[in-house]
């Protein structure tokens, strides 16, 4: 299995078709292009999400949108019917070839989605992964993401100073329990190794709680590993859950911002909103906002818009010629970055202030 940058070492974690049409160019009538491009010399690339509600993936495509009105590129954004519809996305893949398209932008929901991938690359057409990286990683020509590892180390870090060696009593809401994909196992991996917590044979399979020491001799406690789907009834759902199991939960980690505001309201349900702290992973407008408010307490920014400018644009240089960006560690990957987020400040873990943070958020 080949990890993505900073993810170096082994976990098993919890494991981890409609379309819609809403770009800015479909075949038919009623289709608009974008930029002033013309002719068959316009590149033509499909945006394939993994949903139309997540406030992150809406943001990916109005980012590319934009790009695509500014590099001349003819660009289709379609979505599977809810993240986790690996077939809707490999419905989409074999559509995209077969509409001529120079190239894919794809945010692909699991492994399953692998061969469609690598069958469009056969057949010329450049593929190219968003914020998710596939696995292996080379399944894409290049993939445009956070470094998910150094975005989970981040909160994992600020958390160890927050708690100061006090008991940990860990709750970790993830994506999926039925697959894994390579943003939920590095986000996992990188939270744990921030913590301090050996990474050899922990987040195992299972309900049984998983204990031992973190940081400079705290000790935790891993209550529970739920799924969310990345939602926000899923994060409430999952906490729920895991309220059922250990009522001393003390920390959260949600996968995304979106289901740690579902989170919360199970906590406040539960009258236990002020005993419980809840870090996360996105940086949109609306998880600063809740970090400003108390609900997350500290949160890693990535920048999907960056990772949509980016991939549209080297489809538009690829089809003009140019060569795709020059990548990293031998691998396909291009980090676009991360900031942790927080009015907490903690020593020795470096972010920014939510007032900060807003100024640059999706």
């Amino acid at each position: 299995m080949t990890r993505t940058p900073r993810a170096r070492r082994a976990i098993t974690a919890l494991a981890a078709a409609g379309t819609l049409v809403v770009g800015l160019a479909a075949c038919g009538s009623g289709s608009t292009d974008a930029g002033s491009a013309g002719g068959s010399d316009k590149a033509k690339v499909t945006l394939i999400l993994k949903d139309l509600q997540n406030p992150f993936f809406t943001a990916l495509a109005d980012g590319a949108k934009a790009e695509a009105a500014k590099d001349g590129v003819e660009l289709t954004v379609v979505a599977a019917k809810k993240d986790g519809d690996e077939q809707g996305q490999i419905d989409e893949i074999e559509s995209a070839v077969l509409k001529g398209q120079n190239g894919i932008l794809i945010l692909p929901s699991g492994p399953a989605v692998n061969k469609a991938m690598n069958d469009a690359r056969a057949q010329g057409v450049t593929v190219i992964a968003l914020d998710t990286p596939p696995d292996p990683i080379d399944t894409a020509d290049i993939t445009f993401a956070t470094d998910n590892f150094e975005a989970g180390k981040l909160i994992g870090e600020w958390s160890k100073a927050f708690m100061a060696s006090k008991p940990a009593t860990i709750a970790m809401l993830d994506q999926f329990s039925d697959r894994t994909i390579q943003t939920d196992l590095n986000r996992d991996q990188g939270f744990l190794e921030g913590m301090g917590i050996d990474l050899a044979d922990k987040t195992k399979k299972g309900d049984e709680a998983k204990t031992g020491t973190y940081g400079d001799g705290g000790t935790y406690t891993i209550a529970c590993q739920e799924p969310t789907t990345g939602a926000e009834d899923g994060g409430r759902t999952a906490m729920e859950n895991c309220l059922t199991k250990n009522k001393n939960i003390n920390l959260v980690y949600t996968i995304n911002e979106p289901s740690a505001a579902g989170a919360y309201k199970a906590l406040q349900a539960a009258g236990l909103q002020d005993k419980v702290t809840i870090v996360s992973i996105d940086g949109s407008c609306a998880g600063v906002e809740n970090v400003s408010k108390g609900v997350i307490a500290a949160t890693s920014q990535q920048y999907p818009v960056k990772m949509a400018e980016l991939g549209v644009k080297a489809i538009a240089d690829k089809v003009a010629g140019k060569a795709l960006p020059a990548v990293t560690d031998g691998l396909n990957f291009y980090n676009t970055g991360t900031a942790l987020i927080t009015d907490k400040a903690e020593d020795g873990v470096k972010s920014i202030t939510t007032a900060d943070g807003s100024k640059i958020c999706w």
